[in-house]
């Protein structure tokens, strides 16, 4: 993926070969923009509304409540989203807090800041104009409270969009000496699935940056995969229902006497190549040969699901059903193909095709959990109510008969509870009741 973004700019730029476009990211004037367009390019921001539904729902029962009530004489709060991508978590947070001060919401300074380190991104951000795919977690009541139709896409309603400003930031110029001074005192801080593309000990240097950067018994969210007991050198942590915090610490706050090392994952090495097997002596022949035996048959080719979602995540969708098309063609048999095929025509706003892929995606492995919950979505989305409810009543069934914790293929960190929970929710909304 690296190469053909590198690839696309020597296009764009007319230039021979690599050697040439390293001497431009390094001069000085043509540098910066350049870096710019590259990061651009590279960082794949995947993203959707109430991503992670067990942090939202804490943020809406306990952390939100608790920042209102803490700053109900000032009636001020700091919200940053770090790592923004096209502006859904921020946007998520906005739609939260006005749902939870209703009409009190004039008497507030709110601040929602989002950054990202692009620049494509945060132009679509500002726009707040988004497609099936950012809104696949949500149910039509949603959809339709939250939104504007237009065309083959949904606009934010201006009550939220007004909350949210969005501007250009790099996490790593917190660790140097011209750290932006705007960026502090924030009542709450979300850094979500950013952390883990980061060295450890970058990773807890970047987590003691955003310490400093909270207002005093601040909240930061991490990403599921994300937390690390080494954080609890700068914050404490806060166990909430199927979601971990970290708060501030304050002067009288002891820091644990036991924090391990920096948290790394574990590095394998590859396996050593193996050995030629040497061909035994030939056997004295003897009047009955065996049979010859069938060489075995060569494995299917995975599909290529990194690839796939990088074009879906860029809003490539043609691209990235082309490429379901070609895993398929190679492996017919593939589920994973078949659901991202469902996930890509959804969002091209062709339900049949959807259907029909999502349908043999649960065919093909009974136990794929993540194929389940958006056939249901699919079928409610149809208009088939009934049908899709009874989908996504099995999806909480099969959820249910999991450890909480397992973690869902093709879920992107999503565990059993978190789909039990989106489930409920999709149930109990009456989605499709009118049908």
């Amino acid at each position: 993926m690296l190469w053909d973004r590198v690839r696309r700019r020597l296009s764009a730029l007319r230039l021979a070969d690599v050697e040439a476009y390293v001497r431009l990211l390094d001069d000085a004037q043509t540098g910066p923009a350049e870096w710019r367009r590259l990061e651009g390019e590279i960082t794949v921001g995947e993203t959707y509304f109430l991503r992670y539904v067990e942090q939202f729902a804490a943020l809406r029962a306990t952390i939100l409540p608790d920042l209102i009530a803490r700053n109900a004489q000032t009636r001020r709060l700091r919200i940053w989203s770090a790592g923004c991508a096209t502006g859904a978590e921020p946007y998520s947070v906005a739609i939260l807090l006005a749902e939870l001060l209703g009409d009190r919401i004039a008497d507030w300074r709110i601040t929602i800041l989002g950054t990202d380190i692009n620049e494509a991104a945060l132009e679509a951000a500002r726009a707040a104009s988004f497609g099936a795919w950012a809104l696949r977690s949500l149910s039509a009541e949603q959809r339709s409270a939250w939104f504007t139709p237009e065309d083959r896409s949904w606009r934010l309603r201006p009550r939220f969009r007004s909350l949210v400003r969005f501007q250009h930031g790099n996490l790593l110029d917190l660790l140097g000496p011209g750290a932006p001074l705007d960026l502090t005192d924030f009542d709450l801080i979300l850094c979500r699935n950013v952390l883990i593309y980061f060295h450890p000990d970058t990773m807890n240097a970047v987590v003691a940056a955003l310490a400093d950067r909270l207002g005093p018994d601040g909240w930061l969210l991490v990403g599921h995969a994300e937390p690390n007991p080494g954080f609890e050198a700068h914050v404490r942590t806060v166990s909430l229902p199927g979601a971990t915090a970290y708060r501030r610490r304050s002067a009288d706050d002891p820091v644990p006497a036991d924090i391990p090392e920096a948290w790394a994952p574990a590095v394998f090495d590859p396996p050593p190549p193996a050995k030629t097997p040497t061909a035994p002596a030939p056997r004295a022949a003897t009047a009955k040969q065996a049979a010859p035996v069938s060489p075995p048959a060569p494995a299917p080719v995975p599909a290529d699901i990194p690839q796939i979602r990088a074009l879906a995540d860029l809003g490539r969708f043609s691209e990235a059903a082309e490429a379901c098309a070609k895993a398929l063609a190679a492996n017919p048999a593939d589920p994973a193909a078949h659901f991202y095929l469902g996930l890509v025509t959804q969002a091209q706003g062709r339900l049949d095709q959807a259907e029909d892929a999502l349908r043999r995606a649960v065919y093909l492995d009974g136990d794929f959990l993540m194929a389940q919950y958006h056939l249901g979505l699919v079928r409610l989305e149809r208009g088939s109510a009934a049908e899709g409810r009874r989908t996504l009543a099995a999806a909480a069934r099969m959820a249910a008969s999991l450890s909480p914790t397992t973690r869902l293929c093709e879920g992107e960190g999503l565990t059993a509870a978190d789909l039990r929970e989106l489930a409920r929710l999709q149930l109990e909304s009456g989605s499709g009741a009118r049908n």
